[in-house]
């Protein structure tokens, strides 16, 4: 019975995957709690499929594809940013325009090359198929990511917001937003070899919009977003053995059953509150 139960954890492939699971979790969770907050969600996922074309360009290269990937997120992302900022087109508009171009300018350009490696695995991940090099790189980025939003949450949740109020009280709102992109940015790259650009959005959103249901301070929010992107990367790749299925997608599966249950226990939360005297508790 103890052998059947342990059976998934016995592959060396099935170590690697839940090792880097257990490294994006943390940082992608941590970053979801301030795009949800800010109303980034269609910036993450804009941005995940926008670094196609630098991961082409970066194998005609013959460098690095994860340093394609970044430099092309980075641009997208900080050109979105500047043509919202001095035009008055909405940022949804902006990104609508700006992104599905990358996209369908990476789709033209990957049709017209004959690649030696998958170059599928970088659009659905590869997290069975990992090496040490990719272990060491998303270990570095997820580490550092991490350190950032732990030292500086307070400063990106005050502009997050009200970026006018941070501004007054001396932040640096021109360094908080475009390191926020910044940090988007590294933090896609890291899930590349992973969940892989469709998915990686699933981790950059879900944890934060579970927790955000069941918490009131961001404190707690950040908490138990990580717990979340925890379990359901755990459970996922876990579950992934038994059902023979891709481990990325079953993650995501398994992050939306909890969004739903969370959801579920919101409103109940909600409806027992209505019946009983308010207590003005607002999101801090």
């Amino acid at each position: 019975m103890i052998e059947t139960i342990l059976a998934p954890l016995t592959p060396l492939f099935m170590q690697k995957a839940f090792l880097i699971t257990a490294m994006i979790a943390p940082a992608a969770a941590m970053l979801s709690c301030l795009l949800v907050l800010k109303g980034w969600s269609l910036m993450g996922d804009a941005t995940s499929h926008a670094v196609l074309p630098g991961v082409v360009l970066a194998y005609i290269a013959g460098i690095p594809l994860i340093i394609g990937a970044f430099l092309a997120a980075l641009f997208c992302a900080l050109a979105t940013g500047f043509i919202t900022s001095h035009s008055r087109i909405k940022q949804d508009t902006v990104m609508g325009v700006v992104f599905a171009g990358m996209f369908g300018f990476g789709i033209v350009i990957y049709t017209k090359i004959h690649a030696a490696v998958h170059l599928d695995h970088i659009l659905f991940g590869n997290i069975l198929g990992i090496d040490r090099a990719d272990l060491l790189t998303t270990g570095w980025i997820a580490g550092i990511v991490a350190m950032i939003l732990g030292a500086f949450w307070r400063d990106f949740l005050a502009h997050a917001f009200d970026p006018v109020q941070a501004r007054m009280i001396g932040l640096r709102v021109g360094i908080l937003h475009y390191g926020l992109l910044t940090i988007l940015s590294a933090t896609i790259v890291a899930m590349l070899s992973s969940v892989g650009i469709i998915l990686a959005i699933a981790f950059l959103i879900a944890p934060g919009a579970i927790a955000f249901l069941l918490t009131r301070r961001f404190s707690h929010m950040m908490i138990v977003s990580v717990i979340a992107a925890l379990l359901s990367g755990m459970i996922g790749v876990y579950a992934s053995f038994w059902l023979d299925s891709a481990p990325a997608p079953t993650i995501v599966l398994v992050l939306t059953l909890m969004f739903i249950a969370a959801l579920v226990t919101n409103n109940l939360r909600n409806a027992q509150a209505s019946t009983s005297p308010p207590d003005n508790g607002k999101f801090q």
